[in-house]
């Protein structure tokens, strides 16, 4: 069973930088898609950016375009989110996900737990 687990939240200023990670500890990743989504209080949880495991093909939303990055570590079986320039409006949960289908969803069957994300002065 695929388990996912994220890590490096925290309290940022605006302007400031967080990386998170999402490790699969003991899982074979290949023709996996990993992505991240986010979800804010009160609102729906929305895509931030997904990579392919396999070819290291990258798509971000266009509110992070720019501003954030998602790579992937394979020795290290990781995947991370580079966040640049850390907005208010970037405060959320942030979850990484799995699917096999090459792109992931809100239906994707494997999440992690989620890390906070705060972005205040």
């Amino acid at each position: 069973q695929l388990q996912l687990v994220e890590c490096g939240g925290g309290l940022v200023q605006p302007g400031g930088s967080l990386r998170l990670s999402c490790a699969a500890p003991g899982f074979t990743l290949d023709y996996y898609a990993i992505g991240w989504f986010r979800q804010a209080p009160g609102k729906e949880r929305e895509f931030v950016a997904v990579i392919d495991w396999s070819d290291g093909r990258a798509r971000h939303a266009d509110s992070v375009k720019g501003r954030f990055t998602i790579s992937r570590d394979k020795p290290k079986n990781t995947v991370y989110l580079q966040m640049n320039s850390l907005k208010p409006e970037d405060t959320a949960v942030y979850y990484c996900n799995a699917d096999t289908a090459g792109m992931t969803t809100l239906r994707s069957p494997y999440w992690g737990q989620g890390t906070q994300v705060t972005v205040s002065s």
